[in-house]
């Protein structure tokens, strides 16, 4: 029975798997995206989204940590210098995972894992409203305001006539 059992072994030992999820995470937070099958990129994530949340605070302390995990200095300089800055107003939720559909050697489910960020394609929209702050996942927020508040008699705006729209363009011209 496995109760309670929630780790994904991946079929390996422990020191293989540790040693296959240290590449991976590496070689995410070097390209950005990686391919692979679905399951190590479902186990990937809770492996590297902890890295990512420690490099949020650089300092020496935490730097020697996430190295005991990479055992890459390459990686841990573009993780707390590129990386960090980008996620730093994101509370969590710094991966991706995309279902490719299924390898044609063995019929293995493949996945590509991506740093959320790190996408230009799905983040247009939010580069233009970043948040400096932290922000909290509580529901609620402000109470909607009444119709007869939201649009108050005097703000309304009524149809300019043609008259008024050419008095302006005499006054630019002279």
């Amino acid at each position: 029975m496995r109760h309670g059992d929630k780790i994904n072994n991946l079929g390996r030992t422990k020191s293989h798997r540790d040693a296959l999820l240290s590449n991976l995470a590496s070689q995410l937070i070097a390209h950005k995206r990686i391919v692979t099958t679905l399951a190590k990129a479902k186990t990937l994530r809770t492996y590297v989204e902890p890295l990512i949340t420690k490099s949020k605070e650089n300092t020496t302390h935490q730097r020697r940590i996430v190295f005991s995990y990479l055992q890459d200095k390459e990686a841990i300089k573009e993780l707390f210098d590129v990386v960090s800055v980008k996620i730093a107003g994101r509370p969590g939720g710094y991966t991706r995972v995309i279902k490719l559909g299924t390898r044609p050697g063995d019929n293995a489910e493949m996945a590509m894992i991506e740093l959320v960020d790190f996408n230009e394609i799905y983040g247009k929209g939010k580069e233009d409203k970043k948040e400096t702050g932290r922000r909290t996942r509580r529901a609620g927020g402000a109470k909607k305001k009444t119709t007869a508040e939201a649009t108050p008699a005097a703000t309304v705006e009524q149809p300019a006539t043609p008259a008024e729209e050419a008095a302006p363009e005499t006054e630019e011209k002279a």
